[in-house]
């Protein structure tokens, strides 16, 4: 029997640079194209600074496509997550998290989780298991040298 991929899948890393500072970094969608290390976002349009669980923020894919992100949980400078799905339509059901958890002033361990264990369209089941923990930590590697440059 093939063994399965983990349906949630999680990278963590310490970053030099205060939580505040990374956490802006993630919670500005316009911002996000610089850190994916999954190559995957091209754009998003400036202005749309996630306040709060609720709030929906539109990114372009490399391929052209939208994507609208409808935030589900969210704590200022320490957690954010959102549910991605095509403009107009439901999400299918993966989700990303980021959680911040300050160490001291300049220090924090940030984890990264992508979670697609309700995941429903099969369209994107081959993707979703190709999202490994070092595809996250491409992500958080990025993040890490934005963040301690600032």
């Amino acid at each position: 029997m093939t063994e399965q991929p983990p349906t949630v899948v999680t990278s963590s890393r310490e970053i030099a640079a205060p939580a505040e500072t990374i956490f802006e970094l993630i919670a500005d969608p316009a911002q996000q194209p610089r850190w994916d290390g999954n190559d995957n976002l091209a754009e998003a349009d400036r202005g749309q600074r996630v306040r709060g669980v609720g709030d929906v923020f539109a990114t372009t894919l490399t391929l052209g496509s939208v994507r609208e992100n409808r935030v589900t949980e969210f704590a200022e400078g320490r957690l954010i997550a959102w549910l991605p799905s095509e403009p107009g339509n439901p999400p299918p059901g993966h989700l990303w998290r980021w959680e911040l958890e300050p160490l001291d002033d300049g220090r924090t361990l940030v984890h990264h989780t992508y979670d697609w264990s309700r995941l429903t369209d099969e369209n994107r089941l081959a993707r979703a298991r190709a999202t490994t923990p070092e595809r996250l930590l491409a992500s958080l590697d990025r993040l890490a040298e934005l963040a301690e440059a600032l």
